[in-house]
């Protein structure tokens, strides 16, 4: 991919207008004058999810439509869906969830015989809130069978060059940063950010084993970040990521970060180094994106995955979703493949320049009467 240098901050006049989501009682979205300011974004908004179905279209891509509604929400720990129920015609009620993911239901066609599949997924996520979260949101989600996951960091580039096109935008912007959406991207292991922007030799805490998580916890400590006892390896992992990692990647022009720890692997496969995943994130401008994984196939290793993640929900938050059988059934038979979730409404504010979520969502859900 060509690169081209580096662009100002500059935006579109009409990409300009903000609205104050700070006020502790803001005007309702549909005020006219509050509507009027946010249109801007929802016109680029529309305009963007256009040029990303041209974008899939072009290479033979079908878009999907998943149900909302599933017997699981997913199994990540830190993840809290909502729950509802469905009755049938003879009044007998069971348990259902809005999707956190269109991921487990995308997996099923593919094990199913599609090949190329993508959907924008309203998805939904309880406990979230804030600049860059919502409670219900767009995931523009992807999959590729028979194909290597390194092919979607091509998909990523060309997406986001096509996309901040289509707003009439020239880069992206978020917190004060600029990132080149038309250059190429900085390719950056997990160990290489740890040991640039944290002084963490993040392979030895890898291979000391039950010195491991001592080591890394001395590393976070030199920075000031708590760690408290029962604090595992992954949870001082994340708290490091979160506190010096990612609001320095993706300034300049986004940053690929790939090779994962083994533990961090979520739904992805192991390399052929198994202390290592097949997965990365795409960030711009210190914000997450995307998240890709050449997908797991084993249905073993799956299970145990989600039990491990079962068991830490309900050490945090006291419950825990139920496992899609029928997930890890269809995992059995779905050929090697490579997925993608990136995060519709980031995008979004990154190309137009807003500074918070709910000015990029047509309808942005209610606030509880605590945040009245």
């Amino acid at each position: 991919m060509a690169g081209r240098a580096a662009n100002s901050n500059a935006k579109p006049d009409e990409l300009m207008p903000q609205i104050n989501l700070t006020s502790p009682h803001p005007s309702p979205w549909w005020q006219p004058h509050v509507h009027k300011d946010r249109r801007p974004f929802l016109i680029a908004r529309a305009k963007m999810a256009a040029a990303a179905r041209s974008f899939f279209a072009a290479q033979s891509f079908i878009e999907v439509d998943t149900s909302a509604l599933q017997r699981s929400p997913g199994n990540e720990a830190h993840i809290s869906a909502f729950r509802t129920e469905i009755v049938d015609d003879t009044g007998a009620s069971s348990a259902l969830y809005l999707h956190s993911s269109p991921e487990l239901a995308a997996k099923k066609l593919v094990a199913a015989g599609e090949q190329r599949i993508y959907s924008f997924a309203h998805v939904f996520r309880n406990r979230e809130r804030g600049r860059l979260h919502h409670p219900e949101f767009t995931l523009l989600e992807w999959y590729r069978a028979g194909e290597p996951y390194q092919r979607l960091v091509e998909d990523c580039m060309g997406l986001l060059a096509r996309a901040v096109a289509a707003a009439g935008s020239r880069d992206l912007s978020f917190g004060g940063h600029v990132a080149d959406p038309f250059a190429e991207p900085e390719i950056l292991t997990i160990a290489g950010a740890f040991g640039r922007y944290a002084g963490i030799d993040l392979i030895a805490a890898l291979e000391a084993k039950e010195k491991g998580r001592d080591l890394l916890a001395a590393g976070a400590h030199a920075h000031g970040i708590r760690v408290a006892e029962d604090d595992s390896w992954s949870d001082i992992f994340s708290k490091i990521m979160a506190a010096k990692i990612e609001s320095q990647l993706g300034h300049g022009r986004p940053t690929i970060l790939m090779d994962y720890p083994a533990s961090e692997a979520a739904l992805a496969r192991l390399q052929d180094d198994t202390r290592f995943a097949e997965r990365f994130e795409l960030y711009a401008c210190g914000v997450e994106l995307a998240n890709a994984f050449g997908e797991l196939t084993d249905p073993l290793v799956q299970r145990q995955r989600f039990e491990a993640a079962i068991a830490k929900r309900l050490e945090l938050y006291g419950d825990a979703y139920p496992i899609d059988e029928e997930f890890l059934q269809a995992l059995a038979i779905m050929p090697d493949t490579c997925g993608i979730a990136l995060g519709f409404d980031r995008l979004v504010m990154l190309a137009t320049g807003a500074s918070h979520i709910e000015q990029v969502v047509w309808t942005p859900v209610p606030r509880g009467e605590a945040g009245q």
